[in-house]
């Protein structure tokens, strides 16, 4: 980036910087589900797949994090180190982990649609561990906890309701792609597309994504104390990565014996390992770090039922396949949902800003008080005097 450009966007408002960081992210992510349906079905290894994607990341990112961190990097200590440890087993080992064996047994529609419910978990964990607060007698409470149930729904509705076509590509943009690609068997479950499921556990697959679901709502809850006490952001990440690394290596040296798992197969199974190394694991989970750091945990996780839409927008006009009313029904919802949360946000602040104010106020005014009443005594006994 250039010098006029780098000034130039740091004339953008940061709300705006957020906002559309997290909408790139959710591209990069509705990619990754269907980049890694693929790797899965074509026989990359669950427990190698992690080993590479994370050593990716970490030797993206070190380089970055110690030049750049000199200075906001605090000591290490024995605490800090057990932080980073706990925060890789919840957000790297659990969350990937978990992943993969959930999509492994379902599908990257399922698996879309359940991560919806990230936002809820998030938003109950951030207010137990008492980091978002919510006034229900307040407006911004009130659009906080209603923007969260509008954007589950608008994602479910996307996910489980197809309703009449209004829109039919007449020809697909990827149709010389997906020529050369080998497509699963796809059987029916309601309107979702469970991909080669079909000869899988269902219901241990659900149960393995409610854990990954519930382990990336703690990362991104978990990492908002920590980021107060060890600001550097890529530090953090790097670190992360590092204990996620060797926790993703101890296990996969006791679950697979077969050296033949530690090689590529074909040139798609390295691009998605690069892809999911380079830009989720490095890119992806920086800026969301960055977007936690900057306005919470709660504002990350409202913008996950986005990447349902996107999913379905891809699959619309990359894939050729048909928009339905359910598609447009749910991003209303989502729209509104997302609306509803950050103009509470926006209100809470408001609100906060009003009562520094008066706080202020009532500070300086008793001063002010206490002065003249200090200096006017004085007057009548001097005058007296003369």
């Amino acid at each position: 980036m250039s010098d006029s450009s780098r000034r130039m966007w740091c004339f953008v408002p940061e709300r705006f910087q957020l906002h559309v960081a997290m909408l790139l992210t959710q591209f990069c992510f509705a990619g990754f589900h269907v980049l890694s349906r693929n790797a899965l079905n074509m026989g990359v290894n669950k427990f190698v797949f992690p080993v590479y994607r994370n050593l990716i990341a970490l030797v993206l990112l070190l380089p970055f994090a110690y030049f750049l961190e000199k200075k906001e990097r605090p000591a290490i200590t024995l605490n800090f180190l057990g932080q980073f440890f706990l925060l890789a087993l919840v957000g790297v080992t659990a969350n990937q982990g978990l992943y993969l064996l959930g999509l492994e047994n379902t599908s990257p529609t399922f698996v879309s649609a359940i991560q919806n419910s990230v936002p809820a978990i998030t938003f109950l964990m951030a207010v137990i561990l008492r980091i978002e607060q919510v006034k229900l007698k307040r407006k911004d409470g009130v659009a906080k906890v209603a923007g969260t149930i509008f954007c589950v729904a608008g994602a479910t509705v996307i996910t489980f309701y197809k309703g009449p076509t209004i829109y039919s590509p007449t020809k697909p943009l990827l149709n010389s792609i997906i020529t050369t690609i080998t497509t699963p068997q796809v059987f029916d479950f309601g309107s979702v597309s469970v991909g080669d499921a079909k000869e899988k556990n269902w219901i241990l697959g659900c149960f393995y994504l409610i854990g990954h679901c519930l382990s990336w709502a703690g990362w991104l809850v978990f990492q908002t104390p920590l980021l107060k006490k060890f600001p550097a952001r890529l530090s953090v990440t790097s670190y992360t990565f590092f204990f996620g690394l060797l926790q993703f290596l101890l296990i996969a040296l006791i679950f697979e014996r077969d050296a033949k798992a530690w090689v590529f197969h074909s040139a798609q199974e390295a691009l998605t390992i690069l892809y999911g190394g380079v830009v989720i694991s490095g890119i992806a989970f920086t800026v969301q770090i960055w977007c936690i750091d900057r306005s919470g945990p709660v504002f990350v996780a409202m913008f996950q039922p986005v990447q349902t839409f996107v999913v379905a927008l891809f699959a619309s006009l990359a894939l050729g396949e048909e928009f339905h009313l359910g598609g447009l029904i749910g991003a209303v919802l989502v729209v509104v949902g997302l609306y509803l949360v950050l103009r509470g946000r926006s209100e809470e602040k408001k609100f906060a800003m009003k009562q520094l104010a008066i706080a202020e106020r009532s500070i300086l005014r008793p001063a002010s008080h206490d002065k003249s009443s200090l200096t006017q005594p004085l007057l009548p006994s001097s005058t007296q005097n003369v």
